[in-house]
């Protein structure tokens, strides 16, 4: 910018392809305002939906790893570590917390919860090298046990 030039004013929808931190924080200032007619409704609309996505998308990835580790747990007795505890515990404690900031992903939770099995499956196939036929195509774990913090496959 040269000294003394003024910066060209752009509206809120262009500032949002350009500086996504400063569209957010405009877009603040507009609604406190009350300033509809300047706010870039469609984008925020969108960005709204996608942290709701953002949410259901972290449940889902916790809950496969959680899913597949109590899988190896099961199907590979001999190979038990510390390691696959510990994740358990921890991607049991992400699930937890996401329940506790938003109570309404255990209805997301329930929904997905075969189809997400389905997925852990394959993935415990290919990282034990176990033939995915010896895994149940039914999860063999209830959602309740998969939630109980104290619940390991024996």
């Amino acid at each position: 910018m040269i000294a003394n030039q003024t910066p060209t004013a752009i509206s809120h929808r262009e500032l949002y392809e350009q500086d996504f931190c400063l569209w957010v924080e405009q877009a603040l200032v507009l609604l406190r305002e009350g300033n509809l007619t300047d706010l870039d409704l469609e984008n925020l609309l969108e960005e709204i939906a996608d942290m709701s996505n953002s949410q259901k998308q972290a449940l889902e990835s916790n809950l496969k790893i959680l899913l597949m580790h109590l899988l190896k747990y099961q199907y590979q007795p001999e190979k038990r570590t510390n390691s696959w505890r510990y994740t358990i515990i921890e991607h049991r404690q992400r699930i937890h917390r996401a329940f506790k900031n938003s109570p309404s992903l255990k209805r997301h939770f329930l929904q997905e919860f075969t189809d997400v099995y389905l997925e852990a499956r394959k993935l415990a196939a290919v990282e034990t090298g176990i033939s995915i036929d010896t895994f149940p195509i039914a999860s063999p774990f209830t959602t309740s046990q998969v939630l109980d913090e104290d619940y390991l496959p024996e």
